[in-house]
């Protein structure tokens, strides 16, 4: 049995792609670019804000996107749940662990205010045992420090944790950090991303990596 479970949220544990657009969509049209189609997003985000915000408006120069960056946050940290929901499964998955005694946490590109908010929103009974997202002295994903970070405030053998992400940025983190990875076929990104990330395993329901997590032979 796993002893640590590390979900990615945007894509894995929520859909969130709408409150992102709108969020977006709401920056440009305040700046006077032109709005994105919500299912466009899905390419544009996983990287974090500041990336999601450059892929929205190329052009634009670091001076706009900082202020873009600002309007979004402005939107967001308002209206972050508004259209937000945990994918099918996910509850009764993260409850069921919990009762299994295996250790959760989140590890998100999001910045961490709104990680924690949205967390503590959806999963409120939920005791993870880290929920981290991205601050300006870490590095985002693919780099592996959140992960470290996670392993730093909950010691756990590499060989008992289990990365959960729905894009090849959470593929190439798991790697990166010599731990075993889960990709979601709900989530963001198609399954032939998955695959050429070299996913371990890939699943397309949440009973599944309560499976994987609790499969005998990968015991410590």
């Amino acid at each position: 049995m796993k002893a640590l479970v590390i979900f990615d949220l945007d894509g894995t544990l929520l859909n969130t792609i709408a409150d992102l657009g709108d969020a977006c969509n709401y920056a440009l049209r305040s700046m006077g670019y032109s709005e994105h189609a919500l299912s466009t997003y899905n390419y544009m985000v996983g990287n974090g804000v500041r990336k999601l915000i450059e892929r929205a408006e190329p052009d634009a120069n670091p001076e706009t996107i900082d202020r873009l960056l600002e309007l979004f946050r402005e939107y967001y940290d308002n209206h972050c749940t508004d259209n937000t929901k945990p994918y099918p499964g996910i509850p009764e998955l993260l409850q069921t662990l919990t009762e299994k005694g295996i250790g959760i946490a989140v590890t998100s590109n999001k910045y961490q205010a709104a990680t924690e908010k949205i967390v503590r929103h959806f999963f409120p009974e939920i005791p993870f045992v880290a929920i981290l997202g991205q601050v300006p002295e870490r590095p985002t994903k693919p780099d592996p420090s959140i992960v470290f970070a996670v392993l730093s405030e909950h010691p756990t053998p590499k060989s008992a944790v289990l990365y959960v992400g729905d894009s090849a940025v959470d593929m190439e983190t798991a790697r990166r950090a010599c731990i075993e990875s889960v990709g979601v076929s709900w989530g963001f990104r198609p399954i032939s991303e998955l695959r050429g990330a070299y996913a371990d395993h890939i699943v397309s329901s949440a009973e599944e990596i309560l499976d994987i997590a609790l499969i005998s032979h990968l015991c410590n």
